[in-house]
């Protein structure tokens, strides 16, 4: 059965960051994207610039284009925020910062919210800040089970993180927290350095797999499709044959798209146009 369409994938604002908001969004609308995935950062929405009462403004500004917003990922890896951090005051920043980042994600009427695990020392033991990421995950928790956000828990590159950067680690948390609030997802780029597949994901998580940062890659880079190596019919396939019911976020980040983002983006759409169909 073939469930990908086109009208399954998601665009995302982050190669868009010397635009503003609007441009972002009139150019889904130019590529006749029906659904978007929100970065969470400066100069378009940073939660630690906004009330709660603001982010109505951010809310119609989708709404009156007809978008729809799929999911709210805040800026983790840049910033200062670490939910596994040995220093009290980092964690405990990091923690009340995802707090308010999904009181947002309530305001803004977004289904889902992307966390990562944060990162431990390398010249500490492992489980110390495994142990301090996961006690985080569960504060956090406590705040996005009762609002109804859905908590996407997505494995990083080994050089960003220590801790969940591959499916046995994202697995192992999922298990360990058991919360039907928390779930895994996909981004193909750690997925493919890791050597990896979307079968192996939906081996391990079958329908705990809500969520797919669909990318080009070299396999490293976070490239329009068609400029990298990866897959894309296997990836579709693979999607199709096990009845997969999310999004595909284009989370193009490679700062060689900054100048033009929307001809990476129209590139990514003709590429899986090909290969989903309208």
């Amino acid at each position: 059965m073939k469930n990908i369409t086109i009208d399954k994938v998601a665009g995302m604002n982050i190669h868009y960051l010397h635009y503003p908001l609007d441009y972002f969004l009139d150019s889904m609308n130019r590529m006749q994207i029906k659904n978007v995935e929100l970065w969470g950062a400066s100069p378009h929405y940073y939660v630690e610039d906004f009330t709660i009462s603001e982010a109505k403004s951010i809310k119609k500004k989708i709404e009156s284009r007809n978008l729809k917003l799929i999911c709210f990922t805040p800026e983790q890896c840049i910033y200062p925020i670490n939910i596994a951090a040995k220093e009290p005051y980092i964690r405990e920043r990091s923690t009340r910062y995802f707090i308010k980042c999904i009181e947002a994600a309530a305001e803004i009427n977004s289904p889902m919210m992307l966390i990562t695990s944060g990162w431990g020392y390398l010249s500490e033991s492992k489980e110390e800040a495994w142990k301090r990421s996961r006690d985080s995950l569960e504060r956090i928790l406590q705040k996005a089970g009762p609002l109804g956000i859905l908590l996407a828990l997505e494995p990083l590159r080994t050089d960003e993180s220590n801790l969940v950067n591959n499916l046995p680690a994202l697995k192992r948390m999922l298990t360990e927290i058991h919360s039907p609030a928390l779930k895994g997802m996909i981004d193909t780029i750690p997925m493919a350095l890791a050597d990896e597949s979307i079968e192996d994901y939906f081996r391990a998580l079958g329908k705990d797999l809500v969520h797919i940062h669909f990318i080009d890659g070299k396999p490293r880079g976070h490239l329009a499709w068609g400029d990298g190596i990866l897959p894309l019919e296997e990836y579709v396939e693979s999607l199709n044959s096990n009845n997969y019911e999310g999004y595909l976020t284009l989370e193009i980040t490679d700062s060689g798209y900054l100048l033009n983002p929307e001809k990476a983006v129209g590139k990514s759409i003709e590429k899986l146009k090909k290969v989903l169909g309208k």
